[in-house]
């Protein structure tokens, strides 16, 4: 029986000595050699993953940008429109919106009935850079009745020689817009 203790001592030792792993620093049950650990691949999908997101990013971004308006020809016509007296105003609509009015006068100094009209109305911001681009129809405005009213061309005609008021109406203008008056241009005309 006294032998046994011993060789129970020297079995312990032999194990401990063959899990002993000094290029790791412990034993082998506690931290297990880098040949038999799998290779970490997390960074491979990390990298994967934000160059998917970042590609998509992109495409999104292509294909969902507006394409740039570019400046149409003056029809001949729109040389004889004459836009003077141009104002701006602001009011609250009544959901509490803000509504931007251009008022001023547009008069017809060629030979034929303007029946349609459109402008070109570009607001820019602080640094000259074009905010926003819109392409509206002249609407007349007539102060006959309570509350002054706007009537399409169509249904008032701009008689050769005639000049008469006109309001634009923008429900929503850029944020950058720099509160200069915008240019307006005249780039549709259909005449009678």
């Amino acid at each position: 029986m006294r032998g046994q203790p011993y060789q129970l001592n020297q079995e312990i030792a032999r194990i401990s000595v063959k899990q002993y792993n000094p290029h790791m620093g412990g034993l082998d049950l506690i931290q297990p050699s880098p040949g038999t650990q799998e290779p970490d691949h997390s960074r491979r999908f990390i990298v994967g993953g934000i160059a998917v997101v970042v590609g998509l990013a992109l495409a999104a971004a292509l294909l969902l940008r507006e394409p740039v308006k570019t400046a149409p020809k003056s029809p001949p016509y729109a040389a004889k429109l004459q836009i003077s007296d141009i104002k701006m105003s602001q009011a609250q609509n009544f959901v509490g919106a803000s509504v931007t009015y251009i008022d001023g006068n547009i008069a017809n100094s060629g030979d034929k009935m303007v029946t349609h009209a459109v402008v070109r109305v570009t607001f820019r911001d602080l640094y000259g850079q074009v905010a926003q681009i819109e392409d509206v129809p002249i609407k007349l405005l007539q102060t006959s009745g309570p509350y002054p009213d706007t009537v399409d061309l169509a249904t008032a005609p701009l008689a050769s020689g005639q000049a008469k008021p006109f309001r634009l109406i923008f429900e929503h203008v850029s944020e950058q817009w720099n509160q200069a008056y915008p240019e307006v241009q005249v780039t549709n005309v259909t005449t009678r």
